[in-house]
């Protein structure tokens, strides 16, 4: 019998889960993965946290029905989300401005976002961007949205390039939609000021533009509440934006893709008339939101205790985080990078961008079997005090040789 999918070729190997088959593959005893953007710790594990292993142990004695979510999700979840993003008692809470919808996974709630966007403006661009999380315009993409590419990194300086920045924006249209990366830029690190946050939602607000905040790195930064500072800004400037977040990072909770989408309507009616479009959306999409996962994280965010350890345990990723950034650049410095590396002091959360091209990147794999992602992305989590030296060996012989 012929196959009705005969002249069907393979899809290409997603850049970054590609790169984690290719590296599990990899017959090297001394490769190193830099790749993945998992938060790992000393030996490499990405580990089950201990609040998780109580709220579960707690879920396990109590629950007595595995019966469907709503659509929007487990109201003591969605609530508990909200009051984790914007604050509790925040005045856009308080006026029934901000809806959640319970998503599988921060890319479950991008993608509901988009069809939610495809369907109330079929015609708008999304604007991502240079460079941005290789998935973005994936998700976009198959949602039948068009996308469109914004100025962001100056390379050469780590900093945002706020002229350019500004300069590409005037290009979009009344409508069009903007993402932003709340924090922890995936994958440059580099995040805006304070101020550069309040002229980036002027300039929005200036261009009719809608903001939808990717925000799946929140406490890995600052902290929990430090790295919802420019979300906030955006929200106090702008009458309606739209949330992705996700627990797979600070919660540790990647195997349970538990995440959300929040709405902010100019005002509660507004708000409501978006979020039913978007359980129209995710009822076409999963039907229901998965609940183990939504359920662990509900019993750690509303009972003090947990939340407490729960806020150590975020803490302590994150210290581990920022002192694996300080000894990098401290080993790229001493193993002669020829550039100078304490730029990369001021980004943020697990990645480091290296200015290397896509051709330097495959050589450092290709020779020295240390894998990282794109044209110079590293997951700074994944150092250890085993694999630090001989990465940053390779990563200055790749450099010095061009």
């Amino acid at each position: 019998m012929t196959s009705a999918f005969a002249d069907v070729v393979a899809a290409p190997p997603d850049s970054i889960l590609g790169l984690a088959e290719a590296y599990r593959s990899d017959p090297r005893p001394n490769k190193i993965s830099l790749a993945s953007g998992v938060y790992v710790d000393e030996h490499g594990i990405t580990p089950i946290l201990p609040t998780v292993a109580e709220a579960e142990r707690r879920l396990l004695t109590t629950e007595t029905t595995k019966l469907y979510k709503p659509i929007a999700g487990d109201p003591s979840y969605t609530s508990a989300v909200r009051e984790l993003i914007f604050g509790p008692g925040h005045p856009l809470i308080a006026a029934g401005r901000v809806e959640t919808l319970h998503a599988p996974g921060g890319t479950g709630a991008l993608r509901v976002a988009a069809d939610l966007i495809r369907r109330l403006r079929p015609s708008a661009t999304v604007w991502l961007s240079t460079p941005t999380w290789p998935n973005h315009p994936q998700v976009f993409g198959a949602a039948g949205l068009a996308t469109a590419s914004f100025a962001y990194l100056d390379v050469a300086h780590g900093a945002i390039d706020m002229a350019g920045l500004h300069a590409s924006l005037q290009l979009a249209a009344a409508g069009d939609i903007v993402v932003l990366h709340g924090c922890c830029h995936n994958p440059s690190g580099v995040d805006p000021t304070p101020e550069q946050w309040a002229t980036l939602a002027d300039t929005i607000r200036g261009l009719d533009l809608l903001p939808l905040i990717d925000f799946a790195y929140q406490g890995f930064g600052d902290g929990l509440r430090e790295d919802a500072a420019g979300l906030l800004v955006v929200a106090e400037r702008l009458p309606e934006l739209l949330v992705a977040s996700s627990f797979s990072k600070n919660v540790a909770l990647y195997a349970e893709r538990v995440g959300a989408l929040s709405i902010v309507g100019a005002d509660a009616a507004v708000t409501g008339v978006l979020l039913s479009h978007a359980k129209a959306a995710a009822r076409a999409l999963y039907s229901n939101p998965p609940a183990h996962g939504g359920d662990v994280v509900a019993t750690i965010l509303n009972d003090p205790e947990l939340r407490a350890s729960w806020q150590d345990e975020v803490a302590e990723m994150r210290g581990r985080i920022t002192g694996n950034r300080r000894r990098f650049v401290d080993g790229l410095a001493a193993a002669g990078v020829p550039f100078d590396p304490q730029p990369l002091l001021r980004q943020r959360g697990m990645f480091s961008l290296l200015d290397m091209s896509v051709a330097q990147v495959a050589r450092l794999r290709e020779e020295h079997a240390v894998y990282l992602v794109g044209a110079g992305r590293v997951n700074v989590a994944g150092l250890t005090d085993a694999n630090l030296a001989p990465a940053c060996a390779a990563i200055a012989a790749v450099l010095r040789e061009g």
